[in-house]
């Protein structure tokens, strides 16, 4: 039977796109089932408070349950891989830390590239660090500081709440850019830095807002200034950095990720509901709770800004020898 050409093409045509169709269907009823929040730490982390959070949001904005699911260990490496191995569907999302752009560069090895192999989906937060000292120290500004730790190299303690956490980089970054020699030592999370913070045994630290400022408030740690470049409005006296060591930023900054490949109008469908949520009265109050700083955007701002952040990491890690322990 002859087949005139014309009706040829149509038929080749129309079955060209027979492949993508089901990726359309798929991103016009997305979500149609419940979808899996990777989070890399453990229950009551910020992250996990910042993914429970969304995910809840999101549930309610999209119509399906957004499940928690913990994944900690390795840094935040164990679900950061899981996310990138899981199909591109939309189903399988992740919660980023810090660590996501920080480990990059910190791990000699790992069994993946985030920037490659994850979407960014969108940005949520930006949790400022503070820069603190005890009480005991004679200082009260930046400019005091730097000039007392260049008085007296080596003498001072900057307490970290682990290699490569933020508090860690916020810290080696400013003693780069200061000029000043202090001692890194390291904690097992912010926690037990407070205490010796607040005791004396350190004299300086760089945790996250979160974590400082009950103890700010309570008159038990003197903040001299916060991390990101504008001021916090939770602190909304306190300079920044920046004020005095120009182009110094800092911050604990969360956000989602889907696997690279993921179709674009469902990133889009992800990306527009945050949003949403990072506006809502509701979901802000509890951002401004956290003393967050918005971060919201399309999904190529977060790019750029995850590009830009593994970047500036790489550097400090480069620059002052930092390894994985």
């Amino acid at each position: 039977m002859h087949i005139p050409r014309r009706r040829l093409l149509r038929l080749a045509a129309g079955a060209a796109l027979l492949p993508v169709l089901p990726r359309i269907a798929s991103a016009d009823t997305y979500p149609s089932r419940p979808v899996r929040l990777l989070v890399g730490f453990t229950a009551g982390s910020t992250t996990d408070t910042l993914g429970r959070l969304i995910g809840q949001w999101l549930s309610e904005r999209l119509g399906q349950p957004f499940i928690i699911d913990n994944r900690p260990g390795a840094g935040g490496n164990i679900a950061l891989e899981a996310l990138v191995n899981a199909p591109p569907d939309g189903y399988t999302l992740g919660m980023v830390a810090p660590a996501a752009t920080i480990n990059m560069s910190l791990y000699d090895k790992l069994n993946f590239n985030f920037l490659h192999d994850a979407a960014p989906v969108a940005g949520v937060v930006r949790v400022p660090n503070v820069l603190e000292v005890t009480p005991s120290l004679p200082v009260n500004t930046v400019p005091e500081f730097i000039a007392y730790a260049k008085a007296n190299p080596g003498k001072l303690s900057f307490a970290s709440a682990g290699v490569g956490t933020a508090s860690h980089m916020a810290g080696e970054l400013f003693k780069i850019m200061a000029g000043v020699d202090l001692v890194t030592v390291h904690y097992r999370g912010d926690g037990p830095a407070m205490i010796d913070l607040m005791g004396g045994q350190v004299q300086v630290g760089f945790a996250t807002m979160t974590a400082s400022i009950g103890h700010i408030r309570d008159g038990k740690l003197r903040p001299l200034a916060v991390t990101t470049t504008t001021r916090s409005p939770a602190l909304p006296d306190l300079p920044t950095v920046a004020d005095f060591v120009p182009g110094y930023e800092a911050s604990s900054a969360f956000g989602i990720a889907a696997p690279a490949g993921t179709p674009v109008p469902i990133i889009t469908t992800l990306n527009q509901a945050i949003n949403a949520g990072v506006a809502d009265s509701k979901v802000a109050a509890r951002l401004d709770d956290m003393s967050g700083l918005k971060l919201a955007g399309t999904a190529a701002d977060y790019g750029k800004f995850l590009a830009d952040d593994a970047e500036k990491w790489a550097k400090v890690i480069h620059t002052a020898g930092i390894k994985a322990e």
